[in-house]
């Protein structure tokens, strides 16, 4: 991109180049656009934009135009005009020599307006591009992490035991909770791939996932889940609940310790709000198991598809673990 102005010019063979006004000038109209290409890929379109500021976004692009017109004639002198202005009233246009140009022309020149809209339009499309490819890279990563996670060894050999005791024990329970195993299998390998699923089958997966892990309480674990609200109509991108959950099952449930749970999901218009609480207990989980990561992903999903529509505290105390979740819907 430097290059351009050295490549162009007609006395690039003369070994002179940064001694001649005009190249100096473009050379450094050409540093100034690069500099406003970076700045824009890596802080104006990530920082503003893509965080629902556009007002301030458009005003910096504005003064980064306004700079680089008219920072070069600062500098090098206007065309047509010497570097150190008299103390004078400035000459009026001369109509007769249009090769003059004033500070206040420099900001319309068209080369100069297609220059700096060619560099924005090039950095915002690369930028947009980038964004796009990196939330179907998550996406997809997030497809895989969940399939894994729902479907493991673990959960599957905990929910087996669970219906395993209720078939020894003749329990008219045992074919409702197959049913339900099924049921969050289905979800996860058919609707999980989806950009949005009904917030009614996204509750309904977390309802089975809730009742199998009941399977394993004893009947003295304190544990609340209430759901509030009407779901219906209402849409949410699939499998964005579950690992808060997840993780307040793998990390606060023993029955061997005070053991804790508490999940309360409510639904008002077009806003959803979910508090879980959970006890630290002791629990010996695979490395591969754990849910930090699923959290962490679940943290950048949050940001890329719901901008400056959520809210997430998570409160980690030595005994206890919160997470609050509001979710604007629309």
């Amino acid at each position: 991109f430097l290059s351009i102005p050295i490549l162009a010019s007609p006395d690039r063979t003369s070994g002179h180049l940064l001694h001649i006004m005009p190249f100096r000038r473009h050379f450094i109209s050409y540093l100034l656009l690069l500099i406003f290409f970076y700045a824009n890929y890596l802080y104006f379109i990530p920082k503003l934009y893509f965080k629902q500021q556009r007002l301030f976004f458009f005003l910096a692009i504005i003064a980064c135009y306004i700079i680089i017109a008219s920072l070069p004639g600062i500098l090098l002198g206007y065309e047509g005009m010497p570097r150190h202005m008299p103390m004078q009233a400035p000459p009026l246009p001369d109509m007769q020599n249009p090769g003059i140009t004033f500070p206040v022309m420099m900001f319309f020149r068209g080369g100069s307006i297609f220059q700096f809209l060619l560099v924005f339009f090039l950095s915002f499309l690369m930028r947009v591009n980038q964004r796009l490819n990196t939330i179907q890279s998550e996406k997809l990563k997030t497809e895989v992490s969940y399939l894994k996670a729902q479907i493991n060894p673990h959960f599957l050999f905990n929910t087996l035991n669970g219906l395993y005791a209720l078939t020894l024990e003749k329990s008219d329970a045992a074919p409702e909770a197959v049913l339900k195993l099924s049921s969050m299998m289905r979800y996860v390998v058919t609707e999980s791939s989806r950009d949005t699923v009904p917030l009614e089958h996204e509750l309904s997966y977390i309802k089975n996932y809730v009742s199998l892990q009941q399977l394993r309480m004893v009947n003295s674990t304190p544990f609340s889940f209430i759901i509030t609200g009407d779901p219906a109509g209402k849409s949410i991108s699939p499998m964005l609940l579950i690992p808060f959950i997840e993780n307040a099952f793998k990390h606060g449930l023993n029955p061997e310790e005070d053991s804790f749970i508490s999940i309360n999901i409510n639904i008002e218009e077009n806003r959803l709000e979910m508090i879980i609480t959970n006890n630290k207990v002791t629990m010996s989980i695979p490395i591969e198991e754990k849910s930090e990561q699923g959290i962490e992903n679940t943290k950048q999903r949050l940001e890329f598809l719901y901008p400056q529509k959520h809210k997430l505290v998570i409160v980690d105390k030595n005994e206890s673990f919160e997470v609050q979740l509001t979710l604007n819907l629309s």
